[in-house]
């Protein structure tokens, strides 16, 4: 087999498809970067997904706060007084206030549970992360 001196290895076709391999290695380092870039992009979509979902949660909780604070103020009040007549005053008051606390405990509970079923963690970008590093290894190898 004969050696042509004007051809360097590095600048030999690669795969029969006219590419230099310095050619190849340019492009493969491209789409390794603009393959990153999108997964950056996912990854930021994905958490900021995750923060709205979690915003939900946090208006449950508040809004349960604010209906306890409600409940606390208008039930209290009202019942109590109405208690009152077939039972002492503080005893009827110290009966409405934990029910309506228990109701408020309730709702601040269910807002509180809907917002740690929520994860800030990106799985799906993770997952894709690891598929792409897998694959550029096998590529490289």
């Amino acid at each position: 087999m004969a050696y042509d001196s004007s051809t360097s290895e590095a600048e030999a076709s690669v795969g029969g498809h006219g590419r230099s391999a310095g050619d190849l290695l340019r492009q493969l380092v491209a789409d390794v970067s603009m393959l990153f870039r999108k997964e950056l992009a996912l990854v930021a979509s994905e958490v900021g997904q995750s923060v709205d979902e979690a915003k939900h949660g946090v208006q449950s909780m508040i809004t349960g706060g604010a209906v306890l604070y409600a409940g606390v103020l208008f039930l209290l009040a009202a019942i109590t007084l109405f208690i009152a007549n077939f039972l002492a005053v503080w005893l009827s008051a110290l009966i409405v206030g934990a029910i309506v606390t228990l109701i408020g405990a309730i709702m601040v509970s269910a807002g509180k549970k809907r917002m740690s079923t929520y994860t800030l963690t990106p799985e799906r970008t993770i997952a894709s992360l690891r598929k792409d590093v897998d694959a550029v290894g096998r590529q490289v190898s």
